[in-house]
C-alpha cells in the first residue's frame, strides 16, 4: 500500500461528470466492498458531481488535488483531461472514455505511461454499428442530425466517424455547451432531419431526460452510445456495458492502492457491448421495431 500519513485512510476522490442517477460510484463502491475496501473504515471515499458542466470539472479536480487523495476516479473525456491538467503525479484511473489515445489521455493503450490509465468505451469504434442499427429501425432514413457537446475533443474524433459510417446520408452536426442550448438545437432542426444521434457526453447525458422528451415531441426517433438515455424515453443506444467497466475500473483503484504504478496497467478494451430499445418510446413515435432486432436486444424498455 502507499505509504500514508499516521492515522490517515487511503482516499479515493470520484469526479463525477454527470448526476448521482447516471453515474456509476455506486457499483464502484459495492465493487471495492468485496475487494476488501470499505468506506470509513480503511478507505476514504470523496464523491463530487459535476452535472454536466464543463468548468466544474477543472474545480473538482482542483479540489481532490488539494486533499491529497491518494487516486482519482472518474469517467468520460473532458473530466480526464481536466484532473490530467491538475495533476501529473496523482494517480487517475477512468471508467470509460471514448478513444483514450485519439484525445491525448495516454500515449497508447498497451503503454499508457505517466499517471493515467483505464478503460477505453471504443465509441468511435462503433459509430457505424450504431448507424446500421438506426437504419433498421427508420428504413427511410435520409437526412441525420448529430447532438454533441463542444467542450470534448472527443466530439470531433465521433462525428467524423459518423459522416464516414453515413457515406449517402444528408448529415448536420448540432454542437451545444450548456443546457440552454439544448430547446434551441431542436428548433433549428425540426422538419429538417429524420433521425437524431446523440453523443455521450456529460452533458448529453445529464440532461437526457430533457433531450428525450424534445425528441419525442419533434418525432425524432434518437440513438445513444448509452443506456441512460434510452431509460429515460430515448430510442436505442448500442456501446460498451457501462456497469461492467465501473466494477473493473474498481480493480484498477485497489491495484493501485496496493502500490501498483498506473503507467504499469494497460487500457483495457471492452469485451461486453449493449443493445438497448425503449419500446414505449418506439411505439409513441409510431415506429416498428424489426423482430430480429428485439431478438438481438440485450434489453427491451417496455
Amino acid at each position: 500500500m502507499r505509504a500514508q500519513q499516521a492515522g490517515k485512510l487511503p482516499t479515493i476522490g470520484f469526479l463525477g461528470a454527470t448526476t448521482p442517477s447516471a453515474g456509476g460510484q455506486l457499483l464502484v463502491v459495492q465493487r471495492l466492498r468485496e475487494l476488501g475496501w470499505v468506506d470509513g473504515r480503511n478507505v476514504a471515499i470523496e464523491i463530487r458531481w459535476a452535472e454536466g458542466r464543463t468548468n466544474r470539472f477543472a474545480e473538482i479536480a482542483a479540489e481532490l488535488v488539494r486533499r491529497k487523495v491518494d487516486v482519482i476516479l472518474t469517467h468520460n473525456t473532458p473530466p480526464v483531461l481536466a484532473a490530467k491538467q491538475a495533476t501529473s503525479t496523482i494517480p487517475i484511473v477512468f471508467a470509460s472514455a471514448g478513444d483514450p489515445v485519439g484525445t491525448g489521455i495516454v500515449a497508447s493503450l498497451a503503454r499508457p505511461g505517466g499517471n493515467v490509465t483505464g478503460l477505453s468505451s471504443e465509441t468511435t469504434d462503433t459509430a457505424g454499428k450504431r448507424l446500421e442499427l438506426l437504419r433498421e429501425v427508420v428504413p427511410g432514413l435520409r437526412r441525420l442530425a448529430i447532438l454533441a457537446d463542444r467542450d470534448s475533443p472527443y466530439t470531433a474524433l465521433e462525428i467524423s466517424q459518423v459522416r464516414a459510417a453515413a457515406q449517402t446520408l444528408e448529415v448536420a452536426a448540432f454542437e451545444i455547451r450548456q443546457t440552454e442550448e439544448i430547446a434551441p438545437a431542436f428548433e433549428t432542426f425540426k422538419g429538417r432531419t429524420d433521425a437524431l444521434y446523440v453523443i455521450a457526453g456529460p452533458l448529453a447525458v445529464s440532461n437526457r431526460v430533457r433531450i428525450s422528451t424534445l425528441a419525442v415531441a419533434a418525432r425524432l426517433p434518437t440513438m445513444h452510445g448509452v443506456r441512460e438515455p434510452v431509460e429515460a424515453g430515448g430510442l436505442m443506444s448500442y456501446g460498451a456495458n457501462w456497469p461492467s467497466m465501473f466494477g473493473r475500473a474498481a480493480d484498477y483503484v485497489d491495484k493501485i492502492l496496493r502500490g501498483t504504478k498506473p503507467a504499469d496497467l494497460p487500457i483495457e478494451q471492452p469485451t461486453k457491448f449493449d443493445l438497448i430499445i425503449n419500446l414505449t418510446t418506439a411505439k409513441a413515435l409510431g415506429l416498428t421495431i424489426p423482430d430480429k432486432l428485439l431478438a438481438r436486444a440485450d434489453e427491451v424498455i417496455e
